[in-house]
């Protein structure tokens, strides 16, 4: 499929708060893609032949470049997603540690020595593999793409970015601000849309595709890498289930189901998509998830934002009619709104089924669709039973219980009494159709670097002509 760009099409994104115009950039032309690949692609020698100490030292610079610039990119960040500003500042704040991260683990990443025959060393060394494609979303913009440059980077990759473009100018200011501490061609920006994207996908000379976003477009990545025999990392949509045990507080548990169904209106990929409540406290977990939903959806609009576009919230509303169809109950919220923005309720469902929307697809909006089981292995089997696999929170004060779901949900995190959080060094898996390899952590340096064995043997003496040595 060949791809045509017009370069004179802005991208134009409007403030979901008041309806103004919130950013315009040029999307990349043709010309521009295909430059950018040829310049990364003519950086990665002499990157990859860098020391690891000086590539971390740079990303400590460009760390120290972005925080300098924190506030801009935070507001410009509200501007486009209205993401609320606490959280926008947040998000940048967390950008900048994972760079610093990466910056520190680059230059200590290592190899093994293995043990071969007698005489004889072994040992593995890990390579750059190449030019990355890093293709990021506008949910948290800076945070995410952060990890995956900062990665790249001090591995000794070479990237080509190209961010949503629900977030064209978050990134591209980005972009910019780390550009202009690394040497040319070893982080080139590229503005545009999906056609942008399929057009970069068609470039020859890129070894990784590193996404995360939507299910639908990471499922394509990998159907052009088994043409283009690209290494694919992709972080995708999740359906995440919450499985709240009978022996919890039911306020507390509801504070915290609100949390992950409700913060950044729902918009978070490890947002809460299912609630699988215990039916012994079903009734006063229901009550308080509505008085936490009420609270925010009547919050002001720096503490509870919009959804980020009218195309999401038309696509959120759908899943709620369907369920509203099909029988289930809006205790609060479930209609869209009047007025300028893209505002939404936080809507709290109750009886659903299984086969409803809701339950089956990533919503990724202010919704808690709420079912009620008869025992903890009810719960456990439902939450369980989905094609997604990104993570799952199981509320409980039964230590066989959070032990038996760690073992048995297929999902790449467990969260046990906590919605969010967990170390910093932590790496997942996500399985199924929320996809595959290690996305952030320390595990990210071997995925963006592949292996080589050496095995070196003494070569016997040189013997001269006549015996002599």
């Amino acid at each position: 499929m060949t791809i045509a760009l017009t370069a004179t099409e802005d991208l134009v994104v409007t403030d979901p708060v008041d309806g103004s115009t919130a950013s315009r950039v040029r999307r990349a032309s043709e010309a521009d893609v295909r430059d950018a690949v040829a310049r990364a692609r003519g950086a990665a020698p002499a990157w990859a032949r860098t020391a690891p100490a000086e590539r971390g030292a740079l990303l400590h610079a460009a760390a120290q470049r972005v925080r300098e610039h924190a506030q801009e990119l935070a507001d410009l960040n509200t501007r486009e997603t209205g993401k609320v500003p606490g959280d926008a500042l947040g998000g940048v704040e967390a950008g900048i540690g994972t760079l610093v991260q990466y910056a520190e683990l680059g230059p200590v990443h290592r190899g093994e020595a293995l043990r071969g025959s007698f005489g004889a060393a072994d040992w593995a060394v890990p390579h750059p593999r190449g030019v990355v494609l890093a293709l990021t979303p506008w949910n948290d913009p800076v945070a995410v793409a952060c990890g995956i440059l900062g990665a790249a980077i001090v591995a000794g990759n070479t990237v080509v970015h190209k961010g949503s473009e629900r977030s064209p100018a978050t990134i591209a200011r980005l972009n910019a601000l780390l550009a202009e501490v690394l040497p040319d061609g070893v982080l080139v920006g590229v503005d545009g849309d999906a056609a942008t994207g399929e057009l970069l996908l068609e470039q020859e000379g890129i070894d990784v595709y590193a996404h995360v976003g939507s299910t639908s477009t990471g499922d394509r990545l990998s159907e052009v890498a088994v043409r283009t025999r690209a290494h694919v990392v992709r972080e995708n949509g999740g359906n995440d289930a919450v499985i709240v045990d009978a022996d919890v507080d039911p306020t507390w548990a509801a504070a915290q189901v609100a949390l992950g169904a409700f913060a950044n209106t729902g918009q978070i990929c490890t947002s809460v998509e299912r609630v699988y409540v215990h039916r012994a406290i079903a009734d006063p977990f229901v009550a308080a998830l509505v008085a936490e939903a009420e609270r925010r959806t009547t919050a002001p609009a720096a503490e509870y934002g919009p959804l980020v576009d009218n195309r999401l919230r038309r696509t959120v509303q759908s899943h709620v009619d369907d369920a509203l169809g099909r029988g289930a109950t809006a205790r609060t919220g479930g209609a869209t709104p009047d007025g300028v923005g893209t505002f939404y309720p936080a809507t709290v469902l109750t009886d659903v089924t299984e086969d409803m929307t809701v339950m089956t697809e990533e919503t990724f909006g202010p919704i808690a669709p709420v079912r009620v089981v008869d025992d903890f292995d009810e719960g456990l089997r439902l939450a369980a039973a989905d094609r997604y696999g990104l993570a799952a929170t199981v509320l409980t004060n039964d230590t066989g219980h959070a032990l038996r779901a760690a073992a048995e949900l297929p999902v790449g995190t467990v969260k046990v009494n906590a919605v969010f959080g967990g170390a910093p060094g932590g790496s997942a898996q996500p399985r199924g159709a929320s996809g595959a390899g290690y996305g952030y952590g320390p595990h990210l340096l071997d995925e963006l670097t592949t292996t080589t064995v050496v095995h070196l043997e003494p070569a016997p003496p040189t013997t001269a002509p006549g015996g002599a040595r």
